[in-house]
């Protein structure tokens, strides 16, 4: 086995740990909220129905916008008929809610029973005239994040080729917000100052402000986004046809891009990903060479972020971070915490697409040549028994991991950070970098604080018991 000191490339290793992530079916918790005129249908069992209510329980007050279609021993044994069934509940949720489109999410169960979703979907799209999405976002093929993938997909299909000329200003959501209260004057000269280049969408769900952030990044540099994908509303789904050029937002949006690119070939942007000052950066910089536009202040502003973060970086400079790997963000989050001055030692992750992270991998191994620290090893599908054997023989200060294994790692004196909370905070762009290393910093500072009261004394006490 290769030293960790000794390590000048990256190097990939795959164990035999099945993906010991969340359940990708709580992709609905983040994209209910973002398409706002949309209703998520998880087709499963009661285990599923558990998981959503422990997963999201907390926003059962707001009355949201997805439901649990529970499979009972009639529809497992194919006494009832799947069509009928999903028909009535879909007829009930278009009486109730009236959404704009109905997303099915398949689970295990489906997968196993060989339940024809995209079969029943088209008929059952023009019996009720609500279009239908289906996606697979069972734990058995895809980890965690990699619902969203899946889903965005599915919505890639029913994303318009052609609309009148006027209707894609309309369709275009940001463009509108951006433009609101804005005098028709106002709004045609700043369409002058963009510079002339291909159609642009990007793709990945984020909250509002981060896309309003993002959008004015490069809005900084002449260039207009065509859309989103998603968008706030289905009815406003992009325009996307052939020629048009698309860049991810997420790593873990490997199927959208394949498809996006398959599908409606498009042209896909590889970059970095705009996660810290140096993502973000880069992440502009490869758009803006793929449509021959010179930048402009990226570097100052970078500047200025860095020295924004001096209070959390000195935290943790010199540190040791260990990813055990949960959401698909290792990669990038690895990167951003090496160039603010730590030493990553592992780098575990669920599953590792070469290509679509390639610019990504390629800025990983530069950022640890300029920092002058070895490249950590990049293992898919972790073994997480191997996993805790290394932790111990490596004694990270830092473990950024999954819930299930957060409190087992505290217990015995190692510091950890839930995966989970960085799917869910604003991390992308250079308005959010503090958010990240707030996230990271929290469990030092924490202890830190601690130590005053003869807490890590305490903690080597119980470890022996």
């Amino acid at each position: 086995m290769t030293s960790v000191t000794e390590t000048t490339s990256i190097q990939f290793e795959c164990e035999t740990g099945n993906y010991h992530t969340f359940c990708p079916i709580s992709c609905v918790a983040w994209l209910y909220q973002k398409i706002e005129d949309s209703f998520f249908l998880v087709i499963g069992t009661k285990t599923c129905g558990y998981f959503l209510q422990n997963a999201m329980g907390v926003m059962i007050f707001a009355e949201p916008r997805y439901a649990m279609a529970e499979l009972e021993e009639g529809d497992i044994s194919a006494q009832l008929k799947d069509y009928e069934e999903l028909k009535r509940l879909c007829l009930q949720i278009k009486r109730d809610r009236n959404p704009s489109v109905i997303v099915w999410i398949g689970t295990c169960t489906t997968e196993i029973i060989k339940m024809d979703l995209e079969g029943l979907a088209p008929q059952l799209e023009a019996d009720l005239g609500i279009p239908i999405v289906t996606a697979r976002a069972n734990g058995l093929d895809y980890a965690f994040t990699q619902g969203e993938d899946t889903v965005l997909a599915a919505m890639a299909h029913k994303c318009p080729r052609v609309v009148k000329e006027e209707e894609k200003e309309e369709r275009n959501s940001i463009y509108k917000l951006l433009n609101f209260g804005k005098k028709k004057e106002a709004i045609v000269l700043e369409d002058s100052e963009y510079a002339e280049h291909h159609p642009l969408v990007l793709f990945g769900s984020l909250p509002d402000p981060v896309v309003t952030s993002l959008t004015l990044e490069l809005k900084k540099q002449g260039i207009k986004i065509s859309g989103w994908l998603p968008s706030k509303r289905y009815t406003e789904l992009p325009v996307i046809n052939e020629g048009y050029y698309v860049c991810g937002i997420n790593p873990f949006l490997s199927r959208t891009a394949t498809t996006l690119m398959r599908r409606r070939k498009c042209k896909l942007i590889g970059a970095p990903f705009p996660i810290g000052p140096d993502g973000t950066r880069a992440w502009v910089e490869k758009i803006c060479s793929v449509f021959n536009i010179e930048p402009k202040g990226l570097e100052e502003r970078e500047a200025q972020n860095w020295k924004n973060l001096e209070d959390y970086t000195k935290l943790i400079r010199g540190k040791s971070v260990f990813f055990m790997g949960d959401n698909l963000l290792e990669i990038s989050l690895a990167r951003f915490l090496i160039r603010c001055g730590m030493n990553c030692q592992e780098i575990g992750i669920p599953y590792m697409d070469k290509r679509y992270q390639k610019a990504e991998l390629d800025f990983l191994e530069q950022t640890c040549k300029e920092m002058g620290v070895s490249v950590p090893r990049i293992v898919e599908k972790p073994d997480n028994y191997n996993q805790v054997q290394r932790i111990y023989k490596l004694k990270p200060d830092l473990v950024i991991t999954g819930m299930a294994h957060a409190n087992p790692l505290e217990a015995r004196g190692i510091n950890t950070k839930w995966s989970v909370e960085f799917t869910f905070a604003q991390i992308h762009g250079f308005a959010n970098t503090r958010d990240v290393l707030e996230l990271v910093t929290r469990p030092l500072r924490r202890n830190n604080n601690l130590k005053d009261l003869g807490w890590e004394k305490l903690v080597k006490e119980e470890v022996k018991i």
